[in-house]
């Protein structure tokens, strides 16, 4: 009876063990339908068992960083890199399989790694406006005649808002906040970026800004929209997937980020995203402007860290002046 008793008592601690070895715990702000699809993916191929957790892309770093002494997950999936880089001390380094197939150009992270390639744009009404009246530049959009006519996010709450102020900043330095102030002028302010293309998809304003992959799943889907790429630059650059310092589930956690940029992964954000895959053997999305067209602008995520509490400060400043 007694040997019984130990047998069963082993057989409970190797379950438990296991269990506990067979999960990963992932704070993300990736959309709903993605997580929906890549998570039983993952883990009908792993057998490893996904906990997430679902916020913005703010509260994930804030929750991570509370949680520094302590950590509860493991991996923080697809938020902006700089919210990556400015708290880059409470993530781990890791070098994934096949790192030699990621695009030398995405490779711009501390301690985090490039997950999906992203790029600012304008979303245009092709009912509202013509050709010959689009924006062209970030300049145009302090244009008179797009006043309360212009759609975006705040750069205080939205990662992707906070980079196109970024991008207005690397491109014209301290004149840029007199730039993005006349582009405020003409805003209407959503409540989220996700809501930018669609408002000017359905006609409430002629011109949105907002990242490539949200305009053109409008455009794909047969909306009034056009996609413009800003002549005087826009930034290309990743979203960041990253292994937590302390990570419970440390062998999991390099896991899913393996996956996540895995060949098959990255194909399949291409499709259902629209997004540009970091690795160099995975195609652009079909019916997208190829790279070599457009011209970029390097994106300091450094300096964007670095100078995110004063940017966010004088951008909040403003808005309030403007009363928006």
């Amino acid at each position: 009876m007694k040997k019984f008793a130990v047998v069963a008592l082993c057989l409970l601690i190797a379950v438990s063990a296991w269990a506990a070895g067979g999960k990963v715990v992932v704070y993300t702000a990736h959309e709903e339908t993605i997580i929906n699809a890549l998570v039983p993916m993952f883990e009908k191929e792993t057998g490893i068992k996904v906990e997430y957790v679902k916020m913005g892309s703010g509260d994930v770093i804030k929750r991570a960083k509370a949680e520094a002494a302590r950590p509860q997950a493991d991996v923080i999936w697809s938020i902006g890199g700089e919210q990556l880089e400015a708290e880059n001390q409470i993530l781990a380094p890791y070098t994934p399989k096949e790192w030699d197939k990621i695009n030398p150009v995405y490779k711009v992270g501390t301690n985090w790694l490039p997950y999906t390639g992203i790029m600012n744009v304008f979303i245009v009404n092709t009912k509202m406006l013509t050709p010959d009246k689009y924006p062209k530049s970030w300049t145009d959009l302090m244009d008179a005649r797009f006043k309360k006519n212009i759609s975006s996010a705040r750069a205080d709450k939205s990662g992707s808002s906070y980079m196109q102020l970024c991008n207005v900043l690397s491109i014209y330095g301290d004149k840029g906040w007199d730039i993005y102030k006349g582009i405020m002028k003409n805003m209407v302010i959503s409540a989220s970026s996700g809501a930018v293309p669609k408002f000017v998809n359905d006609g409430e304003q002629a011109v949105g800004i907002t990242l490539e992959d949200n305009a053109f799943r409008y455009f794909a889907g047969g909306g009034p929209v056009a996609i413009v790429y800003p002549t005087d630059g826009t930034v290309a650059a990743p979203d960041g997937i990253a292994l937590l310092k302390g990570a419970p589930n440390l062998e999991n956690a390099k896991i899913f980020i393996d996956w996540c940029l895995s060949k098959p992964v990255q194909e399949y954000l291409v499709d259902a995203m629209a997004r540009r895959p970091v690795r160099i053997d995975t195609k652009d999305p079909k019916g997208l402007v190829p790279l070599s067209q457009v011209k970029t602008i390097p994106y300091d995520f450094g300096w964007a860290a670095k100078n995110k509490d004063a940017f966010v400060k004088k951008f909040v400043d403003i808005a309030m002046e403007l009363g928006l």
